[in-house]
């Protein structure tokens, strides 16, 4: 296991090649140095790229059966996923995420700039009356279904998508982001947004921050599709991250890796 010590040089350097990712870099990272090999793919990634983002306890749990979650990932979890989010154009969160949480969706654990914040919001529930909305922060896009009631919020661009059998569809929305220049996309929850976006084969890296913490019932951080057999499992090539507070695993899910036995 790597420790990760983002230092205020390094992390400068991040910065610095995410402003420039569509460039040519000069040098490669030193894949040697943990924070380069974190975080550099998100840096560097020049076209489409897709990072999921999940912070659980170790028996799998995202809060408590009451909806409990502001304390499962430690400060240190909480400053690499702040992390994530400046080196993204964009932060996708379903509605019950901004409904349970009202989540900022900010970088203000670190420097850097507040990424754009996307809501899939399929029936169009949101009130306008949710905080995201009123922040002052980074510009909203909500996706909305063409069968749902036409709603307006203050500071948010509405995408209307026809909907699919089980809601919008991952490509279309990341289509939509990519023509606005929005390019490199984290997608941040919850449990059904993230498999989604899996199930459809559109994340390329999956990251899973775990907490030393065992709330013993409530929701899981991840939910895909029953697996008949071990053999059809996917094995992704997996680094594991000393973050401090938390252990992150590191996923490469593209192309998706089946068990091989």
């Amino acid at each position: 296991m790597q420790s990760v010590d983002v230092s205020p040089e390094r992390w400068a350097q991040l910065l610095a090649r995410r402003n420039r990712a569509l460039q040519p870099q000069p040098v490669a990272f030193d894949t040697a140095d943990a924070a380069c090999a974190l975080y550099g793919p998100i840096a560097d990634a020049g076209g489409p790229f897709v990072l999921a983002q999940v912070g659980q306890s170790l028996d799998g749990r995202v809060a408590t059966q009451t909806g409990d979650a502001r304390d499962i990932s430690g400060p240190d979890g909480l400053k690499h996923l702040h992390r994530c989010r400046a080196l993204v154009d964009a932060v996708i969160v379903g509605i019950n995420t901004i409904k349970a949480d009202n989540p900022r969706l900010s970088v203000r654990l670190v420097t850097g700039q507040d990424p754009v914040r996307v809501v899939i919001d399929c029936h169009a529930a949101l009130d306008g009356s949710e905080g995201l909305f009123h922040d002052g922060g980074a510009n909203i896009v909500v996706f909305q279904s063409v069968e749902a009631p036409l709603r307006a919020y203050a500071n948010a661009e509405v995408i209307r998508l026809r909907p699919t059998a089980v809601g919008l569809d991952p490509g279309t929305m990341l289509e939509r982001l990519n023509a606005r220049g929005l390019t490199r996309i984290l997608v941040e929850g919850g449990a059904r947004t993230i498999r989604r976006f899996i199930a459809a084969g559109r994340v390329d890296r999956l990251h899973v921050a775990v907490a030393p913490l065992i709330i013993g019932s409530g929701p899981s951080g991840l939910s895909l599709a029953p697996t008949p057999t071990l053999a059809e499992a996917l094995r992704p090539p997996t680094t594991v991250y000393d973050l401090g507070s938390d252990t992150l695993f590191d996923c490469s899910l593209r192309p998706a890796t089946r068990s091989v036995r």
